[in-house]
């Protein structure tokens, strides 16, 4: 029976094919089915072949497709009895724009030779090759507005965005519905003020348009410091367009003497860059100058790494967020996009890098217990108690190992407290020992910690090492986030969060007792990795690519 009927649907699309059905009746349609029911069914015949070599992203795509075109209440998207929908056309123009914002459209296999020429009497064929290409294409475009061009993580185990890729079935539903389908699709890129702003200066460095004049680069030379007289000042001078004042009319001064202008003006841009605030260009300093106007051999290349970054942030932000920026060493708090606080951060060191992930603050610790990591206890740890034995040696006559001591460590073994020093670090697992530092001015996490738990065991914190915060290049830590300031960043969330005052912060610390504050709304906390910021007058503002992440896009999107 089967065979009978494949006979018959073969002998019927057949016809459909290649012209007119007669009916058999007089009262009988002139065609059994459809030229765009057709098409449907050639297109299914099409998905049905075997997958190509496809990555997960593509396979999902794939398989929406594959359900959209099975149903029979679907109908097709881009053609009809008549050739080309008016709206295929519109799709295509926007696909081909696809480069002013920041995507490629040669990703898009669009089937060029029959876009203009399309008509009713295009063969069913053509037409189904038409919609399955376009189909495939606008999903690709889709899922790419919504950071799915690569897999982050194929690049760098750090990178661990959790990306909100736009359900394909949904997408091709809605499409049927669309007269005009361009601001549907245009509406999946990011909606942050960044993103467009980086398109913006994108279509400027395409258009051949300068970014602005190029800034005054210092030269080596000794710490300039308010008051002094050297030529270097006023190359200082032009660096931040700082003119000499005038003084009730007087002849102004010469550009060579720093004075009181010139300071505030060199103030300023230290508070911007997160370094120390003192009105001396000193080292640090004089490398924020000229890094700040160092631009990138290929400002193209980093400004669309940068929008594809972009992508990775929900665009749903809630309306208190706050957002870590790695290669700037600085967060800063939003309320919706309006920023309310910013401080400096001391982040992870190369070997130990802060990942980059998005997830939400649940509570904070006041005088919290510093849990050794097993990565630690493993590198730096057991070395040095391998090398002491299980006792005697250099270990003091003290009940903890030198090196315990030296960082006011203990160590608990199924919850019970035990003598280090008498442990065979040689025959036991480093990883089933719970190293730990009590509460206190010693402890590495200062006096408060706030908590987002995540599989990076990562969460920003208080330091006892305030001067790290000095220095202009700040990778010193395991992965967590050291903060300046931990205090006003906690009267923030929690006055907000629980209606807290100063005071009550205050004496939370003073009490120096360990304190777990639960938030009764989870904040959400990004760790990102910009190194290009746009800043309110259109200048583009760099930073070091610290960790290579400019670069691995860069190639991997073939840029």
């Amino acid at each position: 029976m089967r065979l009978r009927f494949c006979f018959a649907y073969g002998l019927i699309l057949g016809s459909v094919l290649t012209g007119p059905a007669l009916a058999v009746e007089p009262d009988a349609p002139e065609r059994l089915i459809s030229r765009a029911d057709a098409v449907r069914i050639l297109v299914q015949d099409r998905l049905g072949q075997p997958f190509r070599n496809e990555t997960e992203f593509e396979k999902a795509d794939h398989g929406a497709l594959v359900e959209y075109y099975a149903d029979a209440d679907h109908k097709t998207v881009w053609v009809d009895e008549n050739g080309l929908r008016p709206r295929a056309r519109q799709m295509i123009r926007e696909l081909q724009r696809a480069g002013n914002y920041g995507l490629n459209p040669d990703d898009y296999d669009l089937p060029e030779e029959i876009i203009l020429a399309s008509n009713d009497k295009t063969p069913t064929a053509r037409l189904a090759e038409f919609e399955h290409k376009l189909s495939h294409a606008v999903l690709a475009y889709v899922r790419h507005a919504r950071g799915g061009r690569i897999a982050p993580g194929s690049l760098s185990g750090y990178l661990d965005p959790t990306l909100e890729l736009a359900d394909p079935l949904e997408v091709m539903e809605k499409l049927e519905t669309l007269d005009d389908p361009a601001p549907y699709l245009r509406s999946f890129h990011p909606k942050h003020p960044q993103f467009e702003a980086l398109r913006q200066a994108l279509l400027k460095v395409r258009g051949g348009a300068d970014e602005g004049k190029k800034r005054v680069v210092l030269p080596r030379g000794p710490a300039l410091k308010p008051g002094m007289a050297h030529e270097q000042v006023a190359i200082l001078r032009k660096r931040l367009e700082v003119p000499v004042a005038e003084k009730d009319g007087e002849t102004p001064g010469p550009a060579t003497v720093y004075d009181s202008t010139l300071e505030a003006a060199v103030r300023k841009f230290q508070k911007s860059r997160g370094i120390k605030v003192d009105g001396i260009v000193g080292p640090g300093t004089r490398r924020a100058l000229n890094g700040g106007s160092v631009v990138p051999k290929n400002r193209e290349k980093t400004i669309l790494t940068n929008m594809e970054r972009w992508r990775w942030i929900p665009d749903n932000i809630d309306k208190l967020n706050i957002r870590v920026n790695i290669p700037e060493y600085r967060f800063r708090v939003y309320d919706g996009e309006q920023v309310v606080h910013a401080e400096r951060v001391v982040v992870g060191k190369l070997k130990n890098q802060t990942p980059i992930f998005s997830d939400k603050m649940e509570y904070l610790v006041f005088h919290p217990y510093w849990n050794v990591p097993n990565s630690i206890k493993k590198k730096e740890l057991l070395p040095y108690l391998r090398r002491g034995g299980g006792g005697g040696g250099w270990f003091s006559s003290y009940s903890r190992p030198r090196i315990l001591q030296a960082h006011n460590l203990y160590v608990k073994y199924r919850g019970r407290e035990i003598d280090a020093s008498r442990v065979d670090w040689n025959r036991v697992n480093i990883a089933n020992y719970r190293f730990y530092q009590p509460p206190g001015g010693r402890n590495v996490l200062g006096f408060v910690k706030f908590m987002f738990p995540n599989k990076h065991a990562v969460y920003m914190h208080d330091t006892p090492t305030k001067n790290l915060f000095n220095q202009t290049r700040r990778t010193y830590s395991h992965g967590c986030v050291r903060v300046r300031n931990p205090r006003k960043l906690a009267e923030i969330i929690l006055a907000r969060d629980r209606g807290w005052s100063s005071g009550n912060v205050g004496a939370a610390i003073q009490r120096g007792k360990n304190q777990h504050v639960n938030l009764n709304n989870p904040i959400p906390v990004h760790m990102t990795y910009f190194t290009a910021r746009v800043e309110k007058d259109g200048k583009i503002t760099y930073f070091g690519d610290v960790y290579g992440h400019d670069s691995r896009m860069a190639r991997a999107l073939k840029l």
